[in-house]
C-alpha cells in the first residue's frame, strides 16, 4: 500500500519535472531540455508500470531507463560538439 503511494508520488514528480523541462525547451529550442523532458516522462511511465506489474520487475524497466539516459548523453555530446 505505501509502495503504491510512493510510486504515485514518483510518477507525479517525474511528470512535473518533464513539464518543467518541456516549458524551457519551448522557449529555447535546446535539445538538452527536450532530452531531459523525455527522460522524466519515461521515468514517470516506468513508475506506473512498476505499480501495475508488482515486485518482480523485468529487465525491460532498466532498458527503458538506459535508453532515456542515452538520449540525454547524446544531447550533451551534441551540445558540446555544436559550439559556434
Amino acid at each position: 500500500m505505501i509502495r503504491d503511494f510512493l510510486q504515485g508520488a514518483i510518477c507525479a514528480a517525474s511528470v512535473a519535472a518533464a513539464l518543467f523541462f518541456l516549458r524551457f525547451w519551448k522557449t529555447t529550442r535546446d535539445l538538452l531540455f527536450l532530452a531531459f523532458a523525455g527522460f522524466f516522462l519515461l521515468e514517470g511511465f516506468t513508475s506506473i508500470f512498476q505499480t501495475i506489474q508488482g515486485p518482480p520487475f523485468g529487465p525491460w524497466i532498466f532498458f527503458v531507463r538506459l535508453v532515456g539516459l542515452l538520449f540525454i548523453l547524446a544531447a550533451i555530446i551534441g551540445k558540446n560538439l555544436n559550439t559556434d
